[in-house]
C-alpha cells in the first residue's frame, strides 16, 4: 500500500498531523487513521474529510506515556483507560512521531503546571479590584506574554535535549563504528559524519542561548512598557474628563443663548420680559424640538413667533409667505380625508397570510463559500427568502402614496419638496424588521398594483436585466403626479454583514408646477449575518432635488453607533432654495416619523464643526408632524413583518399577464408553507433562464458573425457606434424603452405604454413563457 507523503514534523510547532495504522481488533487488525497532534492532545479520525465533525478519540499527552516496540511500532496510553497500538509504515516515520509526541508531552506538562501556579497567584482577592485600577490586568498582559516567550524558549530547550540524546547515540555509534578500523575510505566518511554531528549540537547550543538572552531582555523592559501603557492610560482619562467638562460648557452655554434669543432688546413690555425666562421651554408656542443635536452641520433653536410678529416691518414679506405655507399644511390631510371618502373600494384584501414555518438551517454552511461574491449570483434556498419578489418590494414604496397625493395639492414648491422627502424617507419604513431576502426577479418578469379605484394609482414593474439585476418602475396618479424609476441593485457578502447599495435615480414629476424631482437611495447593511440576532440599517445621504425651480433637500441617515447616545434611526435634513437660503429643517427616524419645522431666522454663530467650520444656527417655529409609520397588522412576526400592504402583494388577480410575479411558482410554494417544493420549483426556474440566455446568447454571436461578414463588404454601412454595439445584447424589455434619461443624462428605461391597454383586451401574445 501506497502511503500519502507526511510533513516532517516541526518538534517546536503547535499541530501534526499524518497517517498512522492503529490496532482496532483480531479480525480487523490494524487499520489506517488521520491521527492530529495539536495542543497537546493526539486525536484520530478515520479520514481527514471527519476533521470538521467526528472525533473517533482523544488522548491528553500530559498524563500519557510514550512507549517503544520495535522498529515501526509505539504505544500510547493513559494509565489504563485509553490505550493506542500505532505502527508507522517506516522507521524513519515512527522516530518523527516519538519525537513530535514527546516534545508535546513535556508542553503539555509544562502547561498544566503554570495552570495550577496562576491558580494560586490570582486569588479572589486580587481579581476583585476596582474598574479604575486596571493596571493590574496591564501588568498580567504583560506577564502573560513573558511567560510566552519563555514556553517558546522552553520548547527550544527540550528540542535541544532531544537532539543532544539522539546525537550523542549517534556519535557513540559511529565511534564504535570507527573502532572497528574500516577501510579509509568508509573511515573518513565516518569522521565527516561525526564531525557534522558535533557542528550541529553546538549550532543548537548557540540558538537556545541567544534566546535566553531574547528573554531576559524582555524581562528587562517590561517594567519600561508597563509604565508607557500606564501614562498613556492617564492621559485617554484626562481628556474624557477634559471632554466632559467641554460638554457641560456647552450645555449652559446654548441654555444662555436661548434666553439671549427670547429676552430682546425690545423689553419695554414687561409683560413679553417677565414671561421669557429659563421657564420658557414649558410654553407650547416656543416649545424647542432640536432637529439636529449633534449633527456638524446646522443648530436648531426656538423661535418666538410674537417677536416676529411685533417686527412686521422687517420680515412682514417672509411672514405672510409663513403664514399663507402654514395654513395650506393644515388644511392639507382635511383636503385628502374628504376626498378619499368619497373612493369606496372595490374589493376587501386579504389580511392573512399563512404562517412562516419554524425550518432550522445551517447559515455558515451556505455562506461560508460566498465571502465576496454578488449576492445575485449566490444560489440561496428560499430559507432565507420571504414570499415576494423584488419588483413587489419595490411597489411597496408606494405604503405611503398620500404624500405625494398632498405634495401635489401643495401651493409652494418648498412646501412640496418637503413631502416629497418624507416619502423617500417612508420607504425604508418597511425595513425595520424584515431580513429576509426578496426572490431575485425572472428576466422579463413583471408585476403591477392596479389600485387606480381604491387610491387612484396604477403602477406596472419589470424586470429588465438580469445580469446585473435591474427592474424599471412606473406609477401614475389620477390626482396629478408620476413616479419612475429603474433600481439596479449592487450587494457584498463581508462575513459579518451584509452591504446593499441601490444604483439608480428616482424620480417624482407634478402635473401642477411642472415640478420634477429626483433623488437616490442610501445603503442598506444587514448586520449579525453569521452570529447573532439578524438586524437592518440604513446609513447615507440623500439630495431630493427640484429640477424645475433648483430648490433642494438635503437629507443625512445616520449610522447606529454603540457608542452614540443619539436617538438610533436618526434622520436629518434641510430644505433650501437655489440661493442656498434654508427654509424647512426636517428631523425624525426612518422607522417611526418626520417632523418639520419652518426656518424663521438662520445665523453663523455655533460651535465650530469637525473641520473648523462654524455652524449654521436656525431659528425656527414649533415642529410638527409630516409622516407616521402605520402600525403592523396584529401577529406581523409570524408572517415575515409584513405591512398591510405587502400581505396583499401577492394575492391573486384576474387578467394579469403571464408574466406576473403572483404567477411565480416557487414563491406561491413558499407562501403557502411547502419549501421543500419552493426549493425544488426554484432550482427548475433558475435552470430554465440560464437555458434562454445560453440560447439569446448563441443568436446573439450568430448576428455579430453576421454584421462582420457585411462590414467587410461594406465599411460605411455601419458607421455609426451605436448601430454596432446593438448585437451585443438582443435582449429588449417588453414594455420599458431603453434610452438617456432627459434629465440627468444617465441610461435608463422608460415606460413606452400598452400594458394597461393590452390588459383590457387581454392581449398577452407578446409574452415571454418564462414560468
Amino acid at each position: 500500500m501506497s502511503e500519502p507523503k507526511t510533513p516532517t514534523p516541526t518538534p517546536a510547532g503547535d499541530t501534526y498531523k499524518g497517517w498512522v495504522f492503529k490496532w482496532t481488533n483480531y479480525i480487523k487488525g490494524y487499520q489506517r487513521r488521520w491521527f492530529v497532534l495539536s495542543n497537546g492532545l493526539l486525536s484520530y479520525y478515520r479520514t481527514q474529510a471527519e476533521m470538521g465533525h467526528t472525533c473517533r478519540g482523544t488522548i491528553n499527552l500530559a498524563t500519557a506515556t510514550i512507549a517503544v516496540d520495535d522498529a515501526c511500532n509505539f504505544v500510547i496510553s493513559n494509565g489504563g483507560a485509553q490505550t493506542y497500538h500505532l505502527k508507522a509504515s517506516c522507521e524513519v516515520e515512527r522516530q518523527r512521531w516519538i519525537t513530535a509526541l514527546e516534545l508535546a508531552k513535556a508542553k503539555a506538562a509544562r502547561m498544566q503546571a503554570e495552570s495550577d501556579d496562576s491558580g494560586d497567584d490570582f486569588s479572589p482577592s486580587s481579581g476583585s479590584a476596582p474598574p479604575g485600577q486596571s493596571g493590574g490586568a496591564q501588568s498580567s498582559e504583560v506577564q502573560s506574554t513573558l511567560r510566552t516567550l519563555g514556553s517558546k524558549v522552553e520548547d527550544l530547550s527540550t528540542c535541544n535535549d532531544l537532539i543532544s540524546k539522539h546525537g550523542s547515540a549517534l556519535q557513540r555509534s559511529l565511534s564504535e563504528l570507527d573502532s572497528l578500523r574500516l577501510t579509509g575510505e568508509a573511515g573518513d566518511k565516518i569522521r565527516q559524519v561525526t564531525e557534522r554531528a558535533t557542528l550541529f549540537r553546538i549550532t543548537s547550543n548557540a540558538m537556545i542561548n541567544a534566546c535566553r538572552d531574547f528573554l531576559a531582555l524582555a524581562q528587562g523592559h517590561s517594567k519600561r512598557w508597563q509604565k508607557a501603557l500606564q501614562a498613556e492610560r492617564d492621559q485617554r482619562v484626562r481628556l474624557e474628563e477634559t471632554l466632559e467638562q467641554l460638554a457641560k460648557q456647552h450645555n449652559n452655554l446654548e441654555r444662555a443663548f436661548r434666553g439671549a434669543s427670547q429676552v430682546n432688546p425690545s423689553a419695554d413690555s414687561k409683560g413679553s420680559v417677565s414671561g421669557k425666562g429659563e421657564g420658557s421651554d414649558e410654553d407650547d408656542d416656543n416649545e424647542f424640538f432640536d432637529a439636529m443635536e449633534e449633527a456638524p452641520e446646522f443648530i436648531t433653536v426656538p423661535a418666538d413667533p410674537h417677536f416676529h410678529k411685533r417686527s412686521s416691518s422687517n420680515v412682514s414679506g417672509f411672514n405672510s409667505e409663513m403664514c399663507s405655507d402654514d395654513q395650506s399644511l393644515d388644511e392639507q390631510p382635511l383636503a385628502i380625508n374628504q376626498e378619499s371618502q368619497e373612493l369606496e373600494p372595490v374589493r376587501k384584501r386579504r389580511t392573512r397570510i399563512p404562517d412562516k414555518p419554524n425550518y432550522s438551517l445551517n447559515l455558515w454552511s451556505i455562506m461560508k463559500n460566498c465571502i465576496g461574491k454578488e449576492l445575485s449570483k449566490i444560489p440561496m434556498p428560499v430559507n432565507f427568502n420571504e414570499p415576494i419578489s423584488m419588483l413587489q418590494r419595490l411597489s411597496e414604496d408606494l405604503e405611503y402614496y398620500e404624500l405625494l397625493d398632498k405634495a401635489a395639492k401643495c401651493q409652494s414648491s418648498l412646501e412640496q419638496l418637503c413631502y416629497v422627502a418624507a416619502f423617500s424617507v417612508s420607504s425604508y419604513s418597511t425595513t425595520v424588521h424584515r431580513t429576509g431576502k426578496p426572490f431575485n426577479p425572472l428576466l422579463g418578469e413583471t408585476y403591477e398594483l392596479d389600485r387606480r379605484r381604491e387610491s387612484g394609482y396604477r403602477s406596472l414593474c419589470e424586470q429588465v436585466s438580469h445580469h446585473p439585476p435591474a427592474a424599471a418602475h412606473h406609477v401614475i396618479s389620477d390626482r396629478g403626479w408620476i413616479l419612475r424609476q429603474e433600481i439596479a441593485v449592487a450587494s457584498k457578502f463581508r462575513g459579518k454583514y451584509l452591504s446593499i447599495m441601490p444604483l439608480g435615480t428616482i424620480h417624482a414629476i407634478f402635473e401642477k408646477g411642472n415640478n420634477h424631482y429626483t433623488w437616490k437611495k442610501v445603503t442598506t447593511t444587514v448586520h449579525n449575518i453569521i452570529v447573532g440576532k439578524l438586524w437592518i440599517d440604513q446609513s447615507g445621504e440623500i439630495d431630493v432635488v427640484n429640477h424645475t425651480t433648483g430648490d433642494r433637500c438635503h437629507l443625512k441617515f445616520a449610522p447606529y453607533s454603540y457608542f452614540s447616545r443619539d436617538v438610533a434611526r436618526k434622520v436629518t435634513g434641510v430644505v433650501t432654495d437655489k440661493d442656498g437660503k434654508a427654509h424647512y429643517v426636517l428631523s425624525g427616524t426612518w422607522d417611526e416619523k418626520l417632523e418639520f419645522s419652518r426656518v424663521m431666522q438662520s445665523s453663523k454663530g455655533g460651535e465650530n464643526g469637525t473641520e473648523g467650520k462654524q455652524k449654521t444656527v436656525y431659528q425656527t417655529l414649533k415642529a410638527r408632524e409630516l409622516w407616521k409609520k402605520n402600525t403592523l397588522p396584529e401577529a406581523a412576526e409570524t408572517m415575515y413583518f409584513f405591512t398591510s400592504l405587502a400581505l396583499t402583494l401577492n394575492e391573486m388577480e384576474e387578467g394579469v399577464a403571464p408574466t406576473d410575479s403572483r404567477r411565480r411558482p416557487d414563491q406561491r410554494l413558499m407562501e403557502a408553507g411547502r419549501w421543500e417544493e419552493a426549493n425544488a420549483e426554484k432550482q427548475r426556474l433558475e435552470e430554465k433562464q440560464r437555458g434562454v440566455r445560453r440560447e439569446r446568447e448563441r443568436e446573439a454571436a450568430s448576428q455579430r458573425t453576421a454584421s462582420q461578414s457585411e462590414e467587410a463588404i461594406d465599411e460605411d454601412s455601419f458607421t455609426d457606434s451605436s448601430q454596432k454595439s446593438t448585437h451585443q445584447d438582443n435582449y429588449k424589455a417588453l414594455w420599458f424603452e431603453h434610452c438617456e434619461d432627459p434629465t440627468t443624462g444617465e441610461p435608463t428605461h422608460i415606460y413606452k405604454g400598452g400594458y394597461w391597454e393590452a390588459k383590457e383586451g387581454s392581449s398577452w401574445d407578446d409574452c415571454p413563457q418564462i414560468y
